[in-house]
């Protein structure tokens, strides 16, 4: 069974670099990663700005959710992905938002939040990732009734 925290974990975003990286290897200064997108591996700077996704979380009107669980919202309403060009007004992307996670700060989640939101679920379901959080262990079957 594969961690899904720790692989969620291992998916980074790059400041300056378009989609969503693998993390493949890492040295002193320097970190190789493999696209999503294409699967070609590159390197990437210790001064690059990179974000792995399992610390990103949104912001809510109570506790911040993490960005798996919101993931794994979207996954269970759109499996196929999201059609991005559907939104693109402001009221499509809040629409999108609510669909997924209700309590969303309206405030503090930015439009351009949400358009990355609806980049990084697309790459991560044309990749084949399906599971965002872990799962609980399924219960042991109930006793049978004598």
């Amino acid at each position: 069974k594969i961690n899904v925290i720790f692989m969620l974990k291992t998916i980074l975003s790059i400041s300056g670099k378009p989609g969503l990286y693998k993390l493949i290897s890492y040295g002193k200064n320097i970190v190789i990663v493999e696209s999503l997108i294409d699967k070609k591996r590159t390197p990437a700077h210790s001064r690059d700005k990179i974000i792995s996704l399992g610390d990103v979380a949104i912001y809510t009107t109570g506790d911040d959710k993490p960005l798996a669980e919101v993931l794994e919202a979207a996954y269970a309403k759109y499996p196929e992905g999201v059609n991005a060009a559907d939104y693109k007004t402001d009221e499509k992307l809040a629409e999108f938002m609510s669909s997924v996670l209700p309590e969303y700060d309206e405030e503090r989640v930015y439009k351009t939040d949400i358009k990355k939101l609806i980049t990084w679920f697309n790459i991560l379901v044309k990749a084949g990732y399906t599971s965002f959080v872990e799962k609980e262990e399924a219960e042991a079957p109930a006793e049978e009734e004598k």
